[in-house]
């Protein structure tokens, strides 16, 4: 692991980041006016890594659990996410995404791809090969998930309240012992 990183790299990158955020902004389109960046990365986290704790979500997020939970709260009145309790702990809340965000994260998804091949076409393919080798090294020194590793979107879902009776009575009675 490198000690030091030369000025000229880290100038190079922070350009480049520019770019990309640029990109993320136009990818969003029309969903730009309901969803924020911010909110586009909470979305994107639960897309790639399924169902998280308020407080891994934060931290995946870099934010505090307080900062995440307001922003989960705007991305469930939108009906992006849901919450629900954890079935191996019921105090547990989880937080997923849903069909209608998943949607909003797969369109911004495409675009950018769009967006990205037209930026692309613009080197040689010697450059490109290059780009997209420093770019998976850079995102897995970040620890970002690829697409292709990601959850697929109708996987399976933690139950949320409206378990029924009888699931709820048969958790009661084994916590208890009780026909063990």
């Amino acid at each position: 692991m490198a000690e030091y990183v030369d000025d000229a790299v880290l100038d190079a990158v922070l350009t480049a980041s520019r770019t990309v955020v640029a990109v993320a902004t136009q990818s969003l389109g029309a969903a730009a006016e309901e969803t924020t960046i911010a909110q586009y990365r909470a979305l994107v986290v639960l897309a790639s890594r399924g169902p998280q704790r308020m407080v891994d979500l934060a931290r995946a997020l870099g934010v505090t659990p307080s900062t995440a939970g307001r922003m989960c709260d705007r991305l469930l009145r939108k009906g992006l996410i849901r919450r629900q309790r954890a079935r191996t702990d019921r105090r547990e809340v989880l937080v997923s995404i849903t069909g209608a965000g998943r949607q909003v994260v797969d369109q911004a998804t495409a675009r950018r791809r769009t967006l990205l091949a037209q930026i692309l076409e613009r080197l040689p393919a010697g450059q490109q090969s290059a780009t997209a080798e420093a770019f998976r090294a850079f995102a897995a020194a970040a620890g970002e998930i690829p697409d292709g590793q990601w959850p697929p979107p109708d996987g399976p879902e933690e139950p949320d309240d409206r378990d029924s009776v009888a699931d709820r009575q048969a958790e009661r009675s084994a916590a208890a012992g009780i026909g063990a």
